[in-house]
């Protein structure tokens, strides 16, 4: 089981440094401001001048720090995230971790994985080159489960994310394929692995939403993430207000997160949308109608600055 250093402070380890979580301010849980993925050719998130656009307009739509889900291979230009939270005032987490093997043209060795997780939190995420300087520290390890359960890729991807928890503290997010498999995850991560539920943000759960999962999830202690809206998931988005306020009102409010998660150019504020402001823009105002400041307020703030700080150790 993890352990705590005596005497340390829970942190979020932000691109520019670690901060105290009651900094973090208004958060988008989940979202990618760069992401590139043979799965998706030609709708690549790779140009920071869109990225500088869309973090502006999260900016200006009272948004003070993003989470980008974007793993180890994927183009998550950690170069660039220094930059336009430098520029910007917002802070920004970048991932570790691995995808589903179908998003990659090669696949690091997987004997390496956690070796290579926890090098990218203390050391800082893999240059492109060799010769390169590592960029900055990660400040969570991403990794994906599959449709309704773990193949082999995931179940080796998520030991070597516990592996690099237990030597790190990180918090480990996890993407549901159509927001299934999570009760596997959960009773691989943290009943076999002996990561603690808290440490542990389960993603997607909107594409999913059944009633009873979500509670007896949110009873085990993990963060639940409600990655919506988007274009490629309306078939659940109206149901979202609902099933937040069901689970506020069984007791789990504190277990709740809300991202945008932007993945292709197309969704982004500047293009079709509704992109990263929407959170605040659209859903926020609903949000205060059916929910009430305080719970709206743990969603956007106090729960993801618990659920992304850690007691770092590296």
């Amino acid at each position: 089981m993890s352990t705590r250093p005596a005497g340390t402070a829970a942190k979020v380890r932000t691109v520019l440094g670690d901060l105290d979580p009651a900094e973090l301010g208004v958060c988008d849980a989940h979202d990618h401001l760069f992401f590139r993925s043979v799965r998706l050719p030609g709708q690549e998130l790779d140009d920071p001048v869109a990225a500088a656009a869309e973090l502006a307009a999260f900016r200006a739509a009272g948004g003070q720090a993003v989470i980008q889900w974007t793993p180890h291979g994927l183009g998550g230009r950690p170069d660039q995230l220094v930059r336009l939270a430098a520029e910007s005032g917002v802070h920004l987490v970048a991932a570790t971790g691995l995808h589903q093997a179908a998003h990659y043209a090669q696949l690091p060795p997987l004997d390496t994985l956690a070796d290579l997780f926890v090098a990218e939190l203390t050391e800082g995420i893999a240059a492109h080159a060799p010769t390169d300087r590592p960029g900055p520290r990660a400040g969570l390890i991403k990794v994906a489960g599959g449709y309704h359960g773990l193949d082999e890729h995931a179940r080796r991807t998520m030991t070597a994310a516990a592996d690099a928890h237990h030597a790190t503290g990180a918090p480990i997010a996890v993407h549901h394929e159509l927001g299934t498999g999570a009760a596997d995850v959960v009773e691989l991560l943290c009943d076999r692995l002996g990561v603690p539920p808290a440490a542990v943000v389960l993603g997607h759960l909107n594409r999913f939403p059944d009633p009873l999962l979500h509670r007896d999830l949110a009873a085990t202690g993990a963060y639940l993430a409600f990655d919506g809206p988007s274009r490629v998931n309306h078939a659940t988005d109206w149901r979202l207000l609902e099933t937040l306020a069901e689970l506020a009102g069984a007791g789990h409010g504190d277990r709740l997160l809300l991202g945008g998660d932007t993945v292709v150019a197309s969704a982004r504020s500047t293009a079709e949308g509704p992109g990263m402001p929407f959170l605040l823009t659209g859903l926020r105002p609903r949000l205060l109608r059916e929910l009430g400041e305080e719970q709206t307020e743990l969603i956007l703030r106090h729960n993801p600055a618990r659920a992304f700080a850690a007691h770092w150790r590296g």
